[in-house]
């Protein structure tokens, strides 16, 4: 871990014990709350749960200690992506997403946002770097895109919208704050879905979005505020604690991918092997659906489940959901076993196709 990321975990670690008195909890308390009391003349920010929590807020500064910025909580990956849309696009505007990106931004423009008279233009992550930024207000990156692990430049991106005047917005949930840092590479505002590795433990749902512009900030506090879509306290409890490990099993799950790459890659039960060199998934390619299934299936250290980021390993086939990959694509995600004994039974898998 470089210096300044151990300084980020540092801070977010000990946030909370900068204030504290003796007798005071070290873990945030879960405060379940509607309405807060409010005499006279209100002088507090806690006025109403729908704007504001105790909870929510110690979730927010953990994921700020990591970002180096303001960060807004939301109950889900897609309600972090919808308040990001809400707070940079206007009637009229084109939006550019990665063709091969996660699939239901698609269908909230698709579906959604048209309404609204917002369009869009669906490109592979690829031809970002060749593509005319003019007709966009907004740039959408996914890099590594989700599913297919595909590559590109968040800096070159910053640099050619910012000669056309388009705001550029990365999802940065497959990598984290830990291992990529859109904002510093001149992106305008981060998405992620911290139901992922984030919180890291498969049980909560929980997003969030940061941006250093304090005008773009504003309109997602208010989208937050007006639609309603403040985080419940108990989940941002339960994304405070996965914080708490975070960089713990980055690296456990970061190093048995690579450990699981050296060892299978070039299998002569895959097609095709796509690993981007960092992070913890890896999207492998089968002959055929049936195939693809009997590798999941028949490994025992294999969660058959949607999602990734968790302490365990899972895979899916991501055709099934709608995304332009072939029948035969799984998408691995890698946990945080033993790694001989997980290589060792995903590898006893392939060798049984």
């Amino acid at each position: 871990m470089d210096k300044q990321n151990a300084n980020r975990i540092l801070s977010m670690l000990h946030a909370r014990s900068a204030g504290l008195e003796n007798g005071q909890p070290i873990s945030p308390p879960i405060v379940t709350t509607a309405k807060y009391a409010l005499a006279g003349t209100p002088n507090t920010p806690y006025t109403y749960g729908r704007d504001i929590n105790p909870t929510v807020e110690a979730a927010e500064a953990a994921i700020a200690a990591l970002e180096d910025a303001p960060v807004v909580a939301f109950p889900s990956g897609m309600a972090a992506i919808t308040a990001a849309m809400m707070a940079c696009a206007e009637a009229g505007d084109r939006v550019l997403v990665p063709s091969d990106g996660y699939y239901v931004t698609r269908v909230l423009l698709e579906e959604i946002l048209a309404g609204h008279e917002i369009t869009f233009d669906a490109i592979p992550t690829t031809a970002y770097a060749s593509h005319d930024f003019s007709p966009y207000a907004i740039i959408w990156c996914e890099t590594p895109s989700n599913p297919g692990l595909d590559l590109c430049s968040i800096r070159s991106i910053a640099e050619a919208a910012k000669a056309t005047g388009a705001k550029v917005i990365v999802d940065n949930t497959t990598l984290t704050p830990l291992l990529q840092r859109p904002l510093d590479l001149g992106a305008d505002m981060v998405v992620s879905s911290d139901t992922k590795a984030m919180a890291g433990h498969s049980d909560c749902l929980f997003g969030h979005v940061t941006t250093r512009d304090e005008a773009l900030l504003a309109k997602v506090v208010r989208w937050r505020k007006v639609s309603g879509s403040i985080p419940d306290p108990f989940a941002a409890f339960l994304l405070h604690r996965g914080l708490m490990t975070l960089d713990v099993r980055l690296e456990r799950m970061c190093a048995n991918a690579a450990a699981l790459v050296d060892r299978i890659d070039g299998h002569s039960a895959l097609k095709t092997l796509k690993f981007p060199g960092i992070g913890f998934v890896i999207g492998l390619t089968f002959e055929s659906e049936a195939k693809a299934e009997s590798f999941i299936n028949n490994c025992p250290v294999i969660f058959p489940s949607t999602s990734f980021g968790g302490v365990h390993t899972s895979a899916e086939r991501r055709a099934r959901w709608g995304d332009d990959v072939p029948d035969g694509f799984v998408r691995l995600s890698v946990g945080c076993e033993p790694t001989d004994a997980l290589v060792d039974a995903i590898e006893a898998s392939l060798a049984s196709l």
